[in-house]
């Protein structure tokens, strides 16, 4: 009999870690950025649920299909913080990063040009610990001028 007590507790053990794991993961978000249509502007905001930089600040990312070539400025305005705008790659390198515009202000204003096809990041953050609150952003796709 002692031998079928001590069989009996890691199997209880482990149907109470399984119930336990799946409940804490249905309660925890998953990353999952939010797609993007070039050349219409998004209202949103950056809160405490957002990805946390380790400055303090947030960040919240955004999925764009862009073409080898395309010219692209992107544009990140905000009342409520100081942001920064970063462009990266399928792989995840950063292409491009912008903190303050050429106005200026606080507000961002990134130009580049695509080298790859592939799905990039927009991410948008918030600068050292000015936290988060409303934003407007773009990703616009220029045309040469002819």
């Amino acid at each position: 009999m002692g031998i079928q007590k001590v069989a009996f507790i890691p199997a209880a053990l482990t149907i109470i870690a399984m119930s336990i794991t799946s409940a804490f993961a249905q309660q925890v978000k998953l990353y999952n950025p939010i797609p993007l249509t070039t050349g219409k502007q998004v209202s949103d905001s950056l809160s405490d649920k957002d990805i946390p930089t380790g400055q303090g600040g947030f960040a919240r990312d955004y999925l764009v299909q862009l073409q080898k070539g395309d010219n692209l400025a992107i544009d990140l305005s905000s009342d409520s913080f100081d942001s920064i705008i970063t462009l990266l790659s399928p792989n995840g390198s950063t292409v491009a990063e912008n903190d303050d515009g050429p106005d200026g202000s606080s507000n961002s204003l990134l130009f580049t040009r695509i080298a790859k096809t592939g799905t990039y990041i927009v991410r948008v953050r918030s600068f050292g610990e000015t936290g988060g609150g409303t934003y407007k952003l773009r990703v616009t796709r220029l045309k040469p001028v002819k």
